[in-house]
């Protein structure tokens, strides 16, 4: 009787939990972070900007109605994205990307930096059917701004917000072992901060967080890890896509002294095709003075 009832309470927990997937891989929220900055004195208050990061030609209802929808109800000033919004293999096609970025450039002024799926496709497209140079340029057409280390400065009230979209190395997005970053790295495909700019970087994968705020950023916006995959307790994910166990910057808001970073747990999902407790989301930010 007790091996009996053992059996049956593992079955219905597996069957709950294979329920939670099913239902993360469907569904979004939206999470709010309300971020403050003395260079951002002035500011019109509760200033929003909507962050979104993989993608992965996840569509949440016929042309991502649904997500399109949501985005549009928080009427953003701006919409960054943060890279992987496709999938880098030879038989994926970009169109569920295309058409949802195209139709958010109607919604606010999108400002768009690669991610580790879209730098592999321009550095190397002998290796893709999909043209990632042709995908850029159907999006630029329809009014999207690329930032493939580079910068766009948008004059406020206050001054002037910058907006940097930062590539690292290939080769740092290894597995198993995380690779260093080679010195002075970052500044040199960006250039250097401006003082008293309030500095956004897009910087995609979160595991180099430390060159990215030395570097000088008020705020780091990441992705890539999709939010550990399985969340535990006290926001901890899992594991990254380099295999590297409970990464520190999984999927949050963090405050380091006085900056800030937001890493995004993404909106979908590839190869490890799971979310356990680590809901996919749209991130908006809300941005005033300190």
């Amino acid at each position: 009787m007790y091996l009996k009832t053992l059996l049956t309470a593992a079955v219905l927990t597996a069957a709950a939990f294979c329920a939670e997937v099913w239902r993360e891989l469907h569904y979004f929220r939206v999470v709010t972070y309300k971020l403050t900055s003395n260079k951002l004195d002035g500011i019109e208050e509760g200033m929003k900007i909507i962050f979104l990061s993989d993608l992965h030609n996840q569509s949440y209802g016929k042309g991502n109605k649904r997500l399109l929808s949501r985005i549009r109800e928080e009427k953003p000033a701006l919409i960054l994205i943060g890279g992987d919004m496709l999938v880098s293999k030879r038989d994926r096609s970009y169109q569920t990307a295309l058409e949802f970025v195209t139709e958010l450039s109607k919604t606010a002024p999108v400002y768009y930096a690669n991610g580790n799926h879209e730098q592999r496709m321009k550095e190397r497209p002998e290796a893709y059917r999909a043209s990632f140079a042709e995908y850029k340029k159907l999006l630029e057409e329809a009014g999207v701004h690329f930032l493939e280390n580079a910068s766009q400065e948008l004059l406020c009230k206050i001054g002037r917000i910058r907006i940097t979209g930062l590539e690292i190395p290939r080769e740092c997005y290894g597995h198993f072992k995380k690779k260093p970053m080679p010195k002075r790295a970052v500044e040199d495909r960006i250039g250097k901060v401006k003082g008293t700019d309030y500095e956004i970087l897009l910087a995609h994968n979160p595991a180099y967080m430390k060159e990215y705020l030395d570097w000088g950023a008020d705020l780091v916006l990441s992705g890539h890890l999709h939010g550990g995959i399985v969340r535990f307790p006290g926001g901890v994910g899992a594991i990254s896509p380099a295999f590297a166990l409970f990464p520190k910057y999984s999927g949050d808001h963090y405050r380091e002294g006085d900056k800030d970073i937001v890493v995004s747990k993404g909106l979908g999902v590839h190869t490890v095709c799971v979310r356990l407790f680590n809901p996919a989301e749209v991130v908006v930010l809300e941005l005033s003075g300190a």
